[in-house]
């Protein structure tokens, strides 16, 4: 977590515990229900871009020589909305695979539709193996990403589907 999520996660929590005291307890419940949607939106962002790491620095020891760069608060466009999180590139030779995923951080940058945080996988010059995600809560309260706007089938996310983009990632054109 960096300084400025640590940061706002104890000004939530300030303002929650004021809230209480003065007895809004509408206010205190709202600040407690971004709270925890915030920590399942940090736990799965995490979650996607470690597995990607770790499927990248396994076939790095398999002698694939994919080159790994991170950029945190980065800010990507969701249809009018605008996503603060994280970026994730793997290049291998001259392909690249880009993973970024956030939620809007101020009510301008916009909403999330139907879930919790956005995601996207793109291939450079493959868009066809390009996915777009959102991190949705499940019945047993974990966050889970998947394929699909809601109202049609969508697919969950595994680590199954992230090892295919490493495979395309490393498919020899």
């Amino acid at each position: 977590m960096s300084e400025l999520d640590e940061a706002w996660a104890f000004a939530l929590a300030e303002a929650e515990s004021r809230a209480r005291l003065a007895g809004r307890r509408d206010i205190a419940a709202y600040l407690a229900l971004r709270n925890s949607n915030d920590l399942l939106r940090r736990t799965g962002i995490e979650w996607l871009i470690a597995t990607f790491e770790t499927l990248a620095a396994q076939a790095n020891r398999q002698g694939a020589s994919i080159q790994i760069s991170k950029e945190d608060n980065h800010r990507f466009r969701i249809g009018n909305s605008t996503m603060v999180g994280k970026l994730l590139t793997l290049r291998f030779g001259v392909r690249e695979l880009s993973i970024e995923a956030g939620w809007p951080r101020t009510p301008r940058d916009g909403v999330v539709r139907s879930g919790l945080a956005s995601a996207h996988i793109r291939h450079l010059g493959i868009t066809s193996a390009s996915e777009a995600l959102r991190l949705v809560q499940s019945q047993q309260g974990a966050p889970s990403w998947v394929v699909g706007e809601k109202g049609e089938r969508q697919a969950e996310i595994h680590e199954t589907n992230l090892r295919k983009h490493i495979a395309t990632l490393l498919a020899s054109g």
